[in-house]
């Protein structure tokens, strides 16, 4: 097969979550398990930092890869879903996985795979494994798909386990509490391994504090550890962030200029920073210029798109892939934080979630350009619209995401912003 045919044969052949929702996924991680049996457990054959959560995950995944990359490490990185190219989700050093590997592990797994008929998600888990050990990276930063429990990610054994926050997205498959999210998210949490909490919630804190103490793992609030004081956050000239860093401590810089530019990201620096002081004590050679050096140009070292990202300017195009109700949130801070005259928004989602509360946290006054973006779970953009009238919300709608970006771009003056989000497959059609 040629890498489209590969590609086409996954897509087509393969219960993918993106296309068809929570029916594409697996109870449990027999699927996996087998898999990584068949490759002789790739899994076990390098070491692993593990990455949840529901909101900065990817972020914190790849400034971590980035600065163990810096400092000499050959390094892993498994994220999910992919922008534009399936191969994004499987990078060694910041360069993807090559075509003609996803071609050989396909071809050679093929029986395989139409035997045990496991998902998408657990056959790129696996190749990704199976690329891992025979590119024998140092050490993989491997970011959890959904959940964490019942994760096909989940069936390492981590040097650090990761998990930056609790929000509200996916509650059909995770619970309709945060306690219940959080329990999933905690799945994983490993016998002796230090877990590092990006957020310290009150509504989900003893969640962790009670399964760390099961397991025995060292517990770390990144929230705790590090204070980030507003007057002290300011902007370089391109619009990166100049950050300076409370406490002091003498393996981290006091001072940190970040190129991803979403005022959220202050969250997420602190969680990486907890992570590295535990790579820190765990022998890793990673000092105060490596650290700087990566957070300076984490999107050219790791290839990170959809945060934030400028696509344009007059008028001023930005997109992120901020999409549930935490996640606006935060885009809409770095929207009333953006000078601008007038607010076009470029909204798709997805048909499986329960979308009021998101509709509810968004900005009236915008003019809005509803659409659909080209997968099977898309809300058709009409009912879109009609369910954000109902929200106070006007404007629109178009059948495809760059029929909806041309109007807004023809709508819109020199020092207006359009903002393009609500879904990650609506940004993957932009960036």
């Amino acid at each position: 097969m040629t890498y489209q045919q590969t590609v086409d044969y996954l897509y087509s052949r393969l219960p993918m979550f993106s296309r068809i929702g929570s029916s594409a996924l697996k109870k449990d991680l027999t699927n996996t398990l087998e898999l990584c049996r068949r490759l002789n457990d790739p899994q076990n054959k390098f070491k692993t930092i593990h990455v949840g959560g529901t909101n900065g995950k990817g972020s914190v995944s790849h400034m971590l890869a980035a600065i163990l990359q810096t400092a000499g490490y050959k390094t892993g990185l498994y994220t999910s879903p992919h922008l534009r190219d399936f191969r994004e989700r499987i990078r060694v050093n910041g360069e993807m996985i090559a075509e003609t590997e996803v071609v050989r592990f396909t071809e050679s797994q093929k029986d395989v795979i139409e035997e045990i008929e496991p998902s998408f998600f657990e056959v790129t888990v696996a190749m990704a494994f199976d690329y891992f050990a025979g590119q024998q990276v140092d050490i993989a930063v491997i970011e959890v798909g959904l959940g964490g429990r019942l994760d096909s990610t989940n069936i390492i054994t981590p040097l650090l386990s990761v998990i930056t926050n609790i929000g509200y997205d996916h509650v059909n498959i995770l619970g309709n509490t945060l306690p219940l999210i959080a329990s999933e998210k905690a799945g994983i949490i490993k016998p002796g391994v230090p877990v590092v909490i990006g957020e310290k919630q009150d509504e989900v804190k003893d969640v962790f504090v009670k399964k760390a103490e099961e397991c025995g793992a060292d517990l770390i609030f990144a929230s705790e550890e590090w204070t980030l004081p507003d007057r002290q956050i300011s902007r370089t000239e391109s619009g990166s962030l100049k950050i300076n860093i409370n406490p002091h401590h003498p393996l981290i810089p006091g001072s940190l200029e970040l190129d991803l530019t979403g005022i959220y990201q202050l969250k997420n620096i602190k969680t990486v920073l907890s992570a590295v002081r535990q790579l820190q004590d765990q022998g890793y050679r990673i000092n105060r210029q490596h650290i700087s050096e990566a957070l300076r140009q984490v999107k050219k070292l790791t290839g990170l798109m959809g945060r934030w990202q400028i696509l344009e300017n007059e008028p001023l195009v930005i997109c992120d892939t901020g999409h549930n109700e935490d996640g606006i949130r935060e885009v809409l801070k770095n929207i009333r934080s953006t000078p601008y005259d007038h607010l076009h928004i470029v909204m798709g989602m997805v048909k499986d979630k329960d979308i009021t509360k998101v509709l509810s946290l968004l900005p009236e006054d915008a003019t809005y350009y509803f659409c659909q973006p080209a997968i099977e779970r898309a809300k058709p953009a009409a009912e879109l619209a009609a369910e954000a009238k109902k929200a106070g919300l006007s404007g629109l709608f178009y059948p495809t995401v760059q029929q909806a970006l041309s109007a807004a771009r023809k709508a819109a003056e020199k020092k207006d912003l359009i903002y393009i989000g609500g879904s990650t497959f609506v940004v993957a059609e932009v960036v």
